[in-house]
Parts: C-alpha cells; structure tokens; sequence
C-alpha cells in the first residue's frame, strides 16, 4: 500500500490537459457505512494529503484514542462533525491523477440532511452509493438511490465497504448486488458497476486487494479514472445563457458586440440560424471567440462570446439556442424541488426564481404532493414544504422563461427559487416530470411512491 503524504498537490486548475477530463462524482449511503474513510483513503492513497495536512489528523485522531491515522477527518471538518463522528454539510474535495481530475462531494447519510445530499449529487456525474457488508441494502440506501434516481445521475457505483468485517466473503457480496441492482433497475438507474472494499484497510480502493481474488474487477480508482463522461458535443440541444454584453468600443473594433457565458448544452456553430428568448428575436452567429481567438465552433462547458449578424436587443438572461431546437417559453412552471431552507415554503408565497443567469419574480401558487423519504409515501396537497422535503410545485413568473425538462437538461432544466427579502435560497428545483418518471418507476418496483 502507498503511503498518501506528499509535499505538493496538482492544482485543481492544471489537468485540463488529462485525457480523462473532469469527473464530478459524490458519495452517499446510510450513517457509518464509511463514506468519509473512502474518501480518505483515495485522497491518502492517491498522494493528495499535503504533509502538514497528514500531521495534523495524526494527531487529532491521537487525541481521540485512535492507533492509526482517522481519514475521515480529511472531510468531516465541522468542530460538530468531528465530535459526533457523522457527517452534517458536504464536503468537496479536489485532486488528480495522471489521468484525471476529481471534484468529489462526501455528503451526509442522515435523512435530516437530504437537502445536504440534494446539493451534493445535483451536478455529480457519478453516485457512488455505500453499503456496510454486514448490513445490506437498508431503507437509506434505497432512499439515497432514489434520490440518485430523481436526480438523473448518470452513472451509479455500489461500492460495498468493509468486506474485511465479513470475511471478505463473496456470497454476502453477491447477495448484496442482486437486491441492489434490482432495485436500482425498477428507478432506472442506467449503470450499476458494484465494487467490494475496505475503505479502513485500503481494499480495492486505490490497490486491488490480496484478499478478494475471486473480484476481478476494477478499483474504485480504476474505474473513477475510466468511466465515459459525456461532454454533450453532438447534442441538438444547444444553450447559452448570455452572462455579459460586451461593447470595448475600441478603436480596433468600433462595433463590436458580444455576449459572453458558458454554454450550458450542446455545440454552436459560426453560420448558424439562432434565437434568443424569450424575445424570439433570430439572426445568425457571425462569429465566436474563445480565450481571445476566433474558432468556428465551441460546445459545452467552454466560456465563449457569441457575436451576431444583426444588431438585435440581448442582455444578461436572455437564452441564445439553434433556431431549430428553441424550447417553449412559459410563465407558469411546475418542478419537483428539494426544500433546503429552515422556513417553510407555502403556498401563495412570493419568490424570486433563478434559471441559468435569469432571475425573475414568481409567485408559489400549488403544492400537489410531498413525498415522505421515511416510507416513500406521497401526501396530497400537503400545503407546505419544510426543510428536507421533496414535493411538487407550481409557480406563476412575472416574465416568460425558457425552460427544458430536467430529464432532457441537468443544466438548464434546473432552477432556484430564493428568497426575495435576504437572498436565503429556499429550494433546489427541477423542472418538467422528474416525479412522475419516479413514480413510474416506484409503481413498477412495488416499492410505493404512491403517486
């Protein structure tokens, strides 16, 4: 096994160059099933740990009794986390590899921080679900494959932790994947990849372990490094929210205009027919530039300024898109959110809603149903959500927005409502029919999301 302490780290900034690209990814599971110690265990086993960063969990975990070093402590830096031995807020930890950077968020097992485990895998790539071995699949790890589920990541991981507690037995770790996957499978969950550890010992977490030769699987480095991260290049549904209008006015470029922000989907073309809503105003994109050099096409998630044939009206929220592939503007949207804020959110409250760089008033005018993690149960016309609570609502905006269906666009599919009077963000939202394909999916699996 590799010792983790190291002197210098890869800056998170660097490896743009790596053929792997970024992979966001985020681990869940139920309390104690180790998710704080794989995650130690990567960034000690991958050289991630600065020194003094090593000597200083040697010796906190010294004051708190331990023989070894606690790599838990890597992440759970609440003074309350450290005490109760859990994990409350996520974590994000950033660090490479010769093939790959990472941005990696621990989230919390408890059901009191869904809103904490929401934040967390919301733009993750891959899920890496825990399960103890001596335990099984329990209610919270179906709760959190669920949320996994809801939350359309695309890529799932069952890693199956302290397989030394169990005699690294294969049967318990085959019997452990058969009730997973086929639950998994009834939510939709595309790919399952099940993965045997000992995130305290080091098993098949950066080294394949001596003591499972039956596995002949990859590690749960290995397959972080390998696994296929879309890029959305040939996508059809091509977004640019506009951040900034940019007019230097200088003597070189007397005219010129741009607007500049990072696509959010798909790829623009120079030549290409666009709209920009919600006006509906079209013209063609004339030119693109991209870190001060003209390219003829850029694709997501590059930061470019668009420039346009005609002299049209666009500022800061407008959405330029291919005129052929425009989504509906609307006013009135209905979303399954995640309420993340400590006061309620009811109906007839006034909002501000904030899709991509838009921010427009609304108006909650429904909540048809909350959804009880606790026994997957559905609540009709529950008036109001608290925190925690994941539930549908309907919103009346002041301005029409463009919005695609989370299930088409993690990006701009997704939205926030905030606060209007301290800028408290009340829910995390999805828009479209994120719940009722869940509850597809529930009725299909005998599971009860009674919708």
């Amino acid at each position: 096994m590799t010792t983790g302490v190291t002197d210098k780290v890869v800056p998170s900034d660097a490896p743009d160059r790596l053929p792997g690209g970024l992979l966001r990814l985020a681990t869940c599971g139920s309390v104690d099933d180790g998710k704080s110690t794989l995650v130690g265990r990567l960034l000690y086993d991958t050289k991630s740990v600065l020194a003094d960063q090593a000597s200083a969990i040697e010796e906190a975990s010294r004051r708190r009794g331990r023989d070894g070093p606690d790599l838990a402590l890597l992440t759970d830096g609440l003074r309350a986390e450290r005490e109760q031995g859990i994990t409350i807020d996520v974590a994000h930890r950033y660090f490479a590899t010769a093939r790959r950077r990472f941005i990696l968020a621990d989230t919390p097992g408890h059901v009191q921080y869904t809103r904490n485990m929401v934040t967390g895998a919301s733009t993750a790539d891959l899920a890496m679900v825990l399960v103890d071995a001596r335990n099984g699949v329990i209610e919270q790890t179906r709760r959190h494959a669920a949320v996994a589920a809801l939350l359309r990541v695309p890529h799932v991981v069952l890693a199956v932790n302290k397989m030394d507690l169990v005699a690294y037995r294969e049967t318990v770790f085959a019997a452990i994947i058969e009730e997973f996957t086929a639950y998994a499978s009834e939510l939709g969950v595309p790919e399952i990849t099940a993965i045997p550890i000992s995130a305290l010992a080091g098993d098949n977490v950066v080294e394949p372990s001596a003591h499972m030769d039956w596995y002949g699987g990859p590690t749960v480095l290995e397959h972080l490094e390998t696994v296929p991260v879309s890029q959305d290049v040939t996508s059809h549904h091509a977004r640019l929210p506009v951040q900034y209008v940019i007019r230097p006015q200088t003597a070189e470029r007397p005219d010129y205009r741009g607007y500049a922000g990072q696509i959010a989907a798909g790829t623009l073309r120079v030549g290409e027919p666009v709209t920009v809503l919600p006006s509906g105003r079209t013209s063609k994109v004339s030119g693109i530039d991209l870190l001060g050099r003209s390219v003829e096409m850029a694709w997501t998630p590059q930061s470019v300024t668009l420039l346009l044939e005609d002299d049209i009206d666009v500022s800061r929220g407008d959405l330029i898109v291919p005129t052929g592939d425009a989504p509906a503007t609307t006013q009135d949207v209905e979303a399954t959110v995640c309420h993340v804020a400590d006061r309620p959110l009811t109906i007839g409250q006034r909002v501000l809603l904030k899709h991509t760089t838009r921010t427009v008033k609304a108006i909650v005018q429904e909540i048809p149903s909350r959804l009880t993690l606790d026994d997957l149960s559905h609540h009709p016309d529950p008036g109001q959500l608290v925190a925690n609570d994941i539930g549908r609502i309907k919103v009346r905006t002041a301005e029409p927005l463009a919005l695609d269906p989370y299930a088409d666009s993690r990006r701009t599919g997704s939205f926030l409502l905030i606060d209007p009077a301290d800028g408290t963000t009340l829910a995390a939202c999805m828009a479209g029919d994120s719940f009722v394909a869940a509850e597809d999916a529930f009725t299909a699996g005998g599971e009860g999301w009674d919708f």
